[in-house]
């Protein structure tokens, strides 16, 4: 009975270690991302999006969408191709556990007024602000980089783009063009 208990013991203590060891490799892993998306997933570059705190979902249904080259984005599509499921699973959980931190950037009252107005249709999926996403899968945008999200709605607009999400496919091209960039700026700007 005692070497049952020794067994079950030693049995449950490298159960640990494995768990560990995963957690290690995972944060080993992770930090490869933050040569883009900045340490710790929090970028501090004006075209490179913050990762931290995006929905889990989200994040692997994106990176699982460029492995398979159902989405467009050369450096992603080529980097990502080189991860197993289970590492993509990994990271999207790994960087959903981190804090959201948005980077509000100021904007010229005329840009925060016309974005609110050209952000309406946006409301129902990520909120006002765009920090209440309705949905798991849905990204957060408030402080997020603008010149990011303007190239990101650019992407949603152009027909030559490989983009996945229909509803957002539409919605971004019933903007206008100056709209773009005023939906950018108010959602760079909030931040919450």
């Amino acid at each position: 009975m005692r070497k049952q208990f020794v067994v079950v013991g030693v049995l449950a203590g490298l159960s640990c270690l494995g768990v560990a060891e995963a957690a290690d490799n995972m944060e080993g892993l992770a930090r490869t991302c933050f040569n883009c998306h900045g340490t710790g997933g929090v970028s501090a570059g004006t075209s490179m999006p913050s990762i931290a705190g995006l929905p889990e979902a989200y994040l692997k249904s994106v990176m699982l969408e460029w492995k398979r080259g159902e989405r467009a984005s050369a450096n992603m599509t080529r980097l990502v191709k080189g991860y197993t499921d289970d590492e993509i699973a990994g990271l999207a959980a790994y960087f959903a556990k981190q804090p959201w931190t948005p980077v509000p950037q100021p904007a010229a009252k005329a840009v925060l007024a016309k974005g609110r107005k050209a952000t309406e249709r946006c409301e129902s999926c990520h909120g006002a602000t765009g920090g209440q996403p309705d949905e798991d899968d849905v990204p957060k945008l408030n402080g997020q980089w603008a010149k990011y999200l303007e190239l990101e709605l650019a992407k949603y607009r152009d027909d030559s783009f490989q983009m996945t999400h229909k509803r957002m496919i539409r919605n971004a091209r019933k903007m206008g063009a100056g709209d773009v960039e005023a939906a950018a700026g108010f959602y760079g700007a909030q931040g919450k």
